[in-house]
């Protein structure tokens, strides 16, 4: 936890994570791993979908502004900005790597996934909604207390997991939607401390000169 307090060592993890997932998604066959593991999740009982489609709302594009409006009324509005922008910028960038891979839904690769709920339309790889969640996640951790950390490191994995029960992500594609939304937090994090750095070494910049007489 204190090297990933670092964004450049979370910038090369979730480098190293996103493009190890990516190749392994463009595999034309699903891995006997994966299955089994997408099989364990899936496959457990329907009456678990209610709490899990609660649950999947935190990853939902719509979290973001919400999150940041919740900042927003704390009082922290750097955190709100962080908020809006990471979540937003998160489920942009998922977007444009399902175009680049262009892996299918389980639905389509594997006989037998159970679909619940809304049928999710589109590419699978890479989860948008496990992008945002770990964004969010990662943009608020350092701001809360025990307690709301400890609530952050609990559902942010389970938000992947909801998407596999579901039937709309494989594992691959959690694991690099997680890995896209820690390089966004950590991208959002270096520019942030870049413009820090930048105030500090030049105060004035951008205050009007004394008036001319």
């Amino acid at each position: 936890m204190t090297r990933l307090a670092d964004p450049r060592v979370r910038l090369g993890a979730g480098t190293a994570v996103l493009v190890a997932t990516t190749l392994a998604a463009r595999r034309a066959p699903v891995g006997p791993c994966e299955t089994a593991a997408f099989r364990a999740v899936n496959g457990l009982p329907g009456s678990l979908y209610p709490p899990a489609w609660a649950v999947m709302q935190l990853g939902a594009i719509g979290a973001a502004p919400s999150a940041a409006g919740v900042a927003w009324l704390a009082g922290d509005r750097e955190l709100a900005g962080r908020l809006l922008a990471e979540g937003t910028g998160a489920w942009v960038l998922s977007k444009v790597v399902k175009r680049i891979v262009r892996r299918p839904r389980p639905g389509r690769l594997l006989p037998g996934t159970h679909r619940r709920g809304h049928e999710a339309a589109g590419l699978g790889y890479l989860s948008g909604h496990a992008g945002v969640a770990v964004a969010l996640g990662a943009a608020a951790f350092p701001r809360l207390r025990a307690p709301g950390r400890v609530l952050i490191l609990c559902a942010v994995p389970v938000v992947g997991l909801t998407r596999v029960y579901v039937g709309a992500h494989l594992p691959l594609d959690v694991a690099g939607g997680a890995a896209l939304g820690l390089i966004v937090d950590a991208a959002a994090a270096l520019a942030s401390d870049g413009i820090a750095r930048t105030a500090a070494i030049n105060p004035g910049q951008g205050r009007r000169g004394p008036a001319r007489e």
